[in-house]
């Protein structure tokens, strides 16, 4: 039976009812096909990838080329989710030319919509981008392209004055065009706040209850990131970590043992032609050593 495709109206609906959106970030093609079987109704070519999947430091060094190849498997797997594709570091930044063609990138390889990161300071890019006929998202509070002048990954919105500045932030983008906004690492009534302040849906990551759904790595609830960083705000729901290094490690004892392969695992041959074939090897064997 065909799935109905989640789209930004989608979304909007879902707003209206109170229904939380559930967002993952999938950067290959099993864990989105596994994402959208389970019903995830928005799917995040996150530029994440950097670290999940490449094992940099942070974000800044992943480019578009690697992104969309991460993009296209996703887009192969999505048959319901909506898929937005992470505009990079550089890739939106220098000009609205440089936004919407990178944007247009995502597009073309399946994407339904781009996000980028900022608030008042990239209204343009995010306006050049709509008005292109591109659905974007923006991104606030924590934003992992800025961590130099946040000062590290750190919680944003902690004061009034901050959480008003994210709040005008949104409004600006919403006015731009954009058709959400995620807001990351913020207190719970902060992101309350923002999604007050705006009509378009606010997701959250690490973001606390107040907002239209929730978005987390998929790395992290599975158990399978590899590196120092250790959300407050993440839940494991797995532990592929453990699963996998006990396969491999079970893997390489049976190896060493000479357990596997067992005979089970072989392909059937006519034992005419294998008698033939074993005495051509040694026949082989016994010319080398003499």
């Amino acid at each position: 039976m065909a799935q109905t495709k989640v789209t930004v109206r989608t979304l909007a609906a879902m707003k209206d009812r109170r229904e939380p959106v559930v967002f993952l970030t999938a950067y290959d093609y099993p864990t989105a096909t596994f994402a959208d079987r389970a019903a995830a109704d928005m799917l995040l070519v996150g530029d994440s990838a950097a670290m999940t999947m490449l094992g940099y430091a942070t974000t800044l060094e992943i480019g578009m080329g690697e992104m969309l190849v991460f993009a296209k498997a996703v887009c192969r797997a999505a048959k319901r989710a909506l898929v937005v594709g992470d505009l990079p570091f550089l890739s939106y930044q220098p000009s609205d030319a440089a936004a919407v063609r990178n944007a247009g990138r995502f597009i073309k390889v399946g994407c339904d919509a781009v996000k980028c990161e900022g608030g008042a300071r990239i209204a343009s890019r995010v306006r050049a981008m709509t008005d292109a006929g591109i659905a974007a998202m923006g991104h606030l509070g924590l934003t992992p392209q800025s961590i130099g002048p946040l000062g590290g990954y750190r919680v944003q919105g902690k004061s009034l004055a901050a959480a008003e500045a994210l709040a005008q932030d949104a409004v600006r983008l919403e006015e731009a065009g954009a058709f959400a906004i995620l807001i990351e690492a913020v207190p719970a009534e902060t992101a309350a706040l923002v999604r007050s302040a705006v009509r378009v849906p606010v997701y959250g990551i690490g973001s606390g209850p107040h907002v239209d759904g929730q978005l987390v790595i998929s790395h992290d609830i599975l158990g399978s990131f590899v590196g120092d960083i250790k959300p407050r705000f993440v839940k494991r729901y797995a532990h592929l970590d453990r699963v996998m290094e006990d396969a491999f490690r079970n893997y390489a004892a049976e190896v060493r043992s000479h357990a596997f392969p067992a005979p089970e695992h072989e392909y059937p041959i006519d034992p005419i032609q294998e008698s033939a074939i074993r005495k051509q090897r040694l026949a082989a064997a016994t010319r080398e050593a003499s």
